[in-house]
């Protein structure tokens, strides 16, 4: 779980660097990026979550 906070915390940050570099420039790549971040970010969470219930299934 402790990884999963870090992943989060960074994915934070560099969400919201990626919206205030946007804001201050206009350009359109830093809010593709941050796109780009978020959704591997939510499928790193969803790979690490399936694991974890797979573990708990085989446990039983």
């Amino acid at each position: 779980m402790l990884i999963l906070r870090i992943v989060g915390m960074l994915t934070v940050i560099a969400i919201g660097a990626g919206i205030v570099a946007y804001l201050f420039s206009g350009d359109k790549r830093y809010l593709r990026l941050a796109g780009r971040i978020g959704k591997y970010a939510l499928i790193f969470v969803l790979v690490v979550l399936a694991l974890m219930f797979f573990e708990r299934v085989l446990v039983l």
